[in-house]
């Protein structure tokens, strides 16, 4: 693959720029479809006219169709659109940057999305298609799989299409007490429903004391259930949350969070605290998964995209969250330079 694209840039350098074009026009037809012109130069922040002269080009070649209600993505355009994507992404370069970053982190797999959330907040969706796809490949009939809460969980739960057969989700922790929507156990019901599948919820909010946990656990036999089903889930897809701004959504106490500075907190995950090395300096009460459990889960799928969460990634990695990592250009490259210090 490496010397095709090398050998393309060489003999064709102008059609780098129009493969990639045609291949987001295609890609953002399938995320928003049907969708006028309007809203697709909108949203790709191109220009009407480029975007009028690439869709007919596509409607000519058979991979979008128009309707009154806008165009939408045949089914030979899904064919080229999967085929495409892995060559796209060696012609962006994309695929030497994952594999630098899975061995400086010590994952076994980076998937890197163009952008970043942090400058593009729609580039948040691309991450969670990116994610719901790496969920596809590793989905199979009869598993379990764990999800926690969050913004880019949501994105993904709305992206899934995998098809398999008798799947559980469950939420991989208590909730946060945030927007319904972004809770652990709504975005487990919406993945379940694409999936076609089943989910368990956990009516239990973050941070009950451990003693109040055992009472609960000792007299709650559906709680119990829930919680097994979740340290043995098959795969588990979490988030990673800035330290300060995760223990400030727990409201916990000011001097917690002053400790939490002082020892260095950089990223948070499932209610862990860790410093940029993965030390893990502290941890909320909360009945499902923790970090030095999840080297026993089938498959474990971190997904956090932005340049403000580099840091947060790293500390979460070497903390123990380490077979795949899904996230954007701009966290990946902001985690090279810190590697690099």
């Amino acid at each position: 693959m490496d010397k095709i694209v090398a050998l393309h840039r060489k003999i064709a350098p102008e059609m780098v720029a129009v493969i990639e074009d045609r291949f987001n026009i295609l890609r953002q037809i399938k995320s928003a479809q049907p969708v006028g012109r309007r809203a697709l130069a909108a949203a790709l922040g191109m220009g009407e006219r480029v975007v009028r002269a690439q869709v007919d080009f596509l409607k000519g070649a058979g991979f979008i169709d128009f309707t009154p209600l806008g165009m939408s993505v045949t089914d030979e355009g899904q064919v080229v659109l999967d085929d495409l994507a892995g060559y796209v992404r060696a012609l962006q370069g994309l695929s030497t940057l994952e594999d630098e970053l899975a061995a400086k982190l010590g994952v076994r797999r980076a998937v890197i999305v163009r952008g970043d959330v942090d400058a593009d907040p729609a580039s948040l969706r691309e991450l969670g298609r990116a994610a719901a796809g790496v969920l596809g490949e590793y989905l199979g009939d009869n598993m379990t799989v764990a999800v926690s809460g969050g913004a880019t969980m949501a994105w993904m739960a709305e992206a899934v299409a995998a098809a398999a057969r008798d799947v559980t989700v469950v939420p991989a922790r208590g909730g946060l007490g945030e927007k319904v929507e972004l809770q652990a156990n709504t975005i487990a019901a919406v993945m379940a429903g694409k999936l076609g599948g089943r989910y368990r919820m956990l009516h239990m909010p973050d941070g009950v004391n451990g003693e109040a946990l055992d009472v609960l656990l000792a007299h709650d036999a559906k709680l119990r259930t829930v919680d097994a089903m979740i340290r043995q889930a098959d795969v588990v897809l979490h988030g990673i949350g800035l330290a300060e701004v995760m223990a400030a959504r727990r409201v916990i106490a000011p001097s917690l969070m002053n400790e939490l500075r002082a020892k260095g907190a950089a990223g948070e995950a499932l209610g862990h605290y860790a410093t940029l090395d993965g030390e893990v300096i502290h941890t909320t009460d909360n009945i499902g998964l923790r970090l030095e459990e999840l080297p026993a889960v089938g498959r474990v799928i971190a997904v956090a995209g932005g340049r403000k969460k580099a840091a947060a990634i790293v500390a979460v990695t070497a903390a123990g969250s380490r077979d795949v990592l899904v996230t954007d250009e701009g966290a990946a490259l902001a985690i090279r330079e810190i590697l690099k210090g």
